[in-house]
């Protein structure tokens, strides 16, 4: 199913690496995996090639698939992604989020397969996600739910699929896995950390509505206690509907939202354009699909510890 147009975003893979933005510091060009003498770790895109460049360490040799600033649910696979999938040791992906991916490793011969999506739960969400939708009757424009795959943006599921992932390369390498085991508790521990400071920095807030273009932020809303109004459900290029339009600016003056978030990788066109005429502020919300020079941070976590001064701000925190 194509998730852009529907629910689960998707289309495939392209190779290279975010190089020089502290992304992947192992992560190199297609045509230098062969020949390392590593564990040859395939990636979908950047959330998965973090957790296999942080849990493997030295041991892993990782290339992400997909392109910094590219969109991931844009992408298209080449004949020649498809030969290095294929000939890695292992391959990280989120089934359902990029289905010429999921085609590809399905017709792969690799031994080890990870699916970060069998790693924890996918729920259904629409473009009204928290519990403050929940007590409402349905909003016009509001979108009807389907599997959400933006699991990596709550700490808590990322944790869990990083355990995952580490049985995984602890199976496929074993003369390495007490390291993975050792990388992989270290990763989990600071995920536990993130998630209590956005628990504390979360808990006490003027409004716990915020608005976003792209519905990427509903585990992190259910997480915390908010809700996501989002424009666009979960395809973050679609254009909304006139009805939705006006029932987010009602929204927004009923329950004291101030900001409308937008992301790096999508044009802010229509959050301005939403912005302009509720008479609200506008921000950026990173769903951490990719690393660029953009991107308010180099890594995962940093860029994470971003949101939530966003969020902060937004909301009101005390």
């Amino acid at each position: 199913m194509n998730a852009r147009r529907h629910l689960i975003p998707g289309t495939a893979l392209a190779a290279s690496c975010a190089l020089g933005l502290g992304a992947l510091t192992a992560c190199s060009s297609a045509d230098a995996a062969g020949g390392s003498g590593k564990y040859d770790v395939v990636a979908s895109f950047y959330p998965m090639a973090f957790l296999a460049e942080r849990i493997g360490g030295g041991h892993v040799h990782v290339t992400s698939l997909t392109q910094p600033g590219q969109e991931p649910h844009d992408l298209e696979i080449s004949a020649k992604q498809t030969a290095q999938l294929r000939e890695s040791d292992a391959v990280l992906y989120l089934k359902g989020l990029q289905p010429s991916v999921d085609e590809a490793v399905a017709q792969s011969g690799v031994k080890t397969k990870v699916d970060a999506a069998s790693l924890t739960t996918l729920e259904e969400h629409g473009n009204e996600v928290g519990g403050h939708a929940a007590a409402h009757d349905t909003h016009e424009g509001e979108e009807s739910g389907g599997k959400d795959p933006h699991i990596w943006l709550d700490p808590v599921r990322y944790a869990q699929v990083a355990q995952g992932v580490g049985k995984a390369l602890e199976k496929g390498d074993p003369d390495h896995a007490a390291d993975y085991r050792k990388n992989t508790a270290a990763l989990v521990k600071q995920l536990g950390e993130l998630n209590t400071r956005f628990e504390n920095g979360l808990a006490h807030t003027t409004s716990k509505v915020f608005l976003t273009t792209h519905a990427a932020f509903g585990y992190l809303a259910e997480r915390y206690g908010l809700t996501e109004e989002a424009v666009n459900g979960l395809d973050p290029e679609s254009e909304p509907s006139a009805a939705r339009v006006r029932d987010l600016e009602k929204t927004a003056k009923a329950d004291g939202v101030t900001t409308v978030f937008y992301e790096t990788l999508v044009s802010d066109k229509t959050a301005r354009t939403i912005a302009a005429d509720a008479g609200l502020k506008t921000d950026i919300l990173d769903p951490l699909e990719g690393i660029t020079e953009k991107s308010r941070g180099t890594d995962y976590f940093s860029v994470q510890e971003a949101n939530l001064k966003a969020l902060q701000q937004a909301l009101g925190a005390k």
